[in-house]
């Protein structure tokens, strides 16, 4: 294993593989560097001595400016550097791709969920949601209710706690799923609703009506409290305009109506199992992964998220992508500094126009707040080597492949059924994979260099990690090892392990850690106040 990685020719930035001393001499396309400070492994160190107002280069790409002179060999850091990107050029000239080679993945099926559109899911689900945070609760106790009496809850940490705590020696025997052509029920909580800006709570009707739309929803149970700003009516509107014709059974309870809650839990109750009962017996069918809408997340970077799990992420995104599947990239803070690329990617002058209106919106509303989205970098990512922001996303870009860029998506705005699009999101580990499921991703791969258990309550999140030492440590949380990739694998063997777990997890053959953790994570990204 080499213990440097110089990316591309035109980079005068080295990304050190392993802890590298001060004096170590370095060899380099001919060139000799010997290391002037200390180089932490995922850290980047100067080919040459740069001058205060010098470009530093990575990934092809401009991803920094020297703020006062470096020598060559020393590391860059947040002292030395400052965030730079490349001037933003519209034009009509075509942006040429060479499609990978498919003819392996042609005849490859996975077993999906057909619904009566011809949509494809890769779960089947029973959903619950409220129209306003004041019924959360009931959402909550309904959902866990139903899944303890259906058979769908986890219940290892509960006996575990009745032995050490309780003194209940007693087995467990699991109860019968009664549906075992349902996957469970699944509840979301939220935040927004009322006591805010209207927009938010009709971005909310939006996104809740994007959820219950979503293949892998089979029926729908909604609560309202009554006096909210986001009622029923709205959320119905919401429905008409995702899928004018939307027809999977759906109850509603209005709280205010009801005399007596337990009454109206009791109903609720009857009601969500009866609607189960009627339910379809379907079983899963051969598709071909022309029907797979993966959407590419990355959460907990470190200084090899670009060079091992997201480049391999963008294989499997452009391999799908030629086959006539679709893909979601998603973080606008994390294009920030890739936004010329961007730019040369999109199909045509319209897509162009809404990427960058979306970007600079969104910086006007960061400016409002005294920061930037430029500001996106966490003091977890700066530690492990993304020391800019154009650092960190010329490597998050790299999920979204090279394919030519199909459809631009605001936040819960659906994205075309093929091609590579993008999503306009926070880079939020939540946010960003709630509006991803909300677009029609029926699969998220989410990449991690530090760690993170993010899930979502309807659409299964595989957890691959770049390096090898943090999939060892926490094993419960990642899915899938991309570390292999630093110590030599080639990205193509690597890429293709990865397609075919999203695969199995695709047909039901393999259930996420995330799932397994009951981590069902559901954020909106509310973009004004609360009053």
């Amino acid at each position: 294993m080499s213990n440097i990685l110089k990316v591309d020719k035109s980079d005068n930035l080295i990304i050190a593989l392993t802890d590298l001393k001060n004096g170590t001499v370095i060899h380099s396309d001919d060139h000799e560097i010997t290391l002037t400070t200390d180089v932490k492994q995922k850290h980047k160190f100067t080919t040459h001595d740069v001058n205060t107002g010098d470009i530093l280069w990575l990934y092809g790409v401009p991803v920094a400016k020297a703020i006062e002179p470096i020598q060559g060999g020393a590391a860059i850091t947040t002292n030395n550097v400052k965030h730079y990107s490349e001037e933003i050029k519209f034009n009509e000239e075509k942006y040429e791709w060479n499609e990978p080679d498919v003819s392996e993945w042609m005849n490859k099926t996975f077993k999906g969920v057909i619904r009566d559109d011809g949509r494809v899911g890769t779960a089947n689900y029973w959903l619950i949601i409220p129209l306003v945070f004041c019924e959360n609760r009931n959402v909550t106790k309904l959902t866990q209710i139903l899944n303890e009496q259906l058979g769908y809850t986890n219940d290892s940490l509960k006996l575990f706690a009745q032995q050490e705590i309780g003194g209940n020696t007693l087995s467990h025997s699991p109860v019968e799923r009664p549906f075992k052509h349902i996957d469970g029920i699944r509840g979301i909580p939220v935040s927004s609703g009322c006591g805010g800006a209207e927009s938010d709570s009709l971005t909310m009707c939006d996104l809740l009506a994007a959820y219950a739309d979503h293949p892998n929803v089979a029926g729908i149970t909604v609560f309202a409290l009554g006096c909210e700003k986001a009622q029923i009516n709205n959320f119905q509107d919401s429905l008409k305009k995702i899928n004018p014709k939307f027809n999977k059974p759906i109850v509603y309870f209005k709280q205010q109506e009801w005399k007596n809650e337990e009454k109206m839990m009791q109903e609720a109750l009857i009601s969500t199992y009866n609607g189960l009962k009627q339910l379809p017996v379907i079983s899963r069918q051969d598709v071909p992964l022309s029907k797979l809408k993966i959407g590419v997340k990355c959460g907990g970077s470190d200084g090899f998220s670009g060079i091992s799990a997201n480049p391999a992420m963008g294989v499997v995104s452009d391999w799908l992508i030629t086959l006539g599947g679709a893909s979601g990239l998603a973080e606008f803070p994390e294009l920030c500094g890739a936004e010329a690329d961007i730019v040369k990617r999109c199909n045509g002058i319209e897509l162009k126009e809404k990427f960058i209106s979306l970007m600079r919106n969104y910086e006007k509303v960061a400016n409002f707040f005294n920061t930037s989205i430029a500001d996106n970098p966490s003091p977890g990512n700066i530690a492990d080597g993304l020391i800019t922001d154009a650092i960190k996303s010329a490597g998050a870009a790299k999920k979204g492949g090279r394919a030519p860029i199909n459809g631009v998506c605001d936040y819960a705005e659906k994205m075309p059924e093929t091609g590579l699009s993008l999503v306009c999101t926070p880079g939020n580990d939540v946010e960003a994979v709630t509006g991803l499921v909300a677009a029609g991703c029926n699969i998220v791969i989410f990449s991690t260099g530090l760690g993170t258990p993010t899930g979502n309550p309807i659409a299964p999140v595989l957890k691959i990690s770049t390096n090898s030492d943090i999939a060892e440590k926490l094993s419960d949380m990642i899915d899938f090892d991309c570390g292999p990739i630093i110590s030599g694998t080639p990205m193509v063997d690597i890429s293709r392990q990865l397609l075919n777990l999203v695969i199995d997890t695709a047909s039901g053959n393999y259930e996420v850690k995330s799932d397994k953790l009951a981590q069902y994570d559901f954020m909106q990204w509310k973009r004004s106040i609360d009053l």
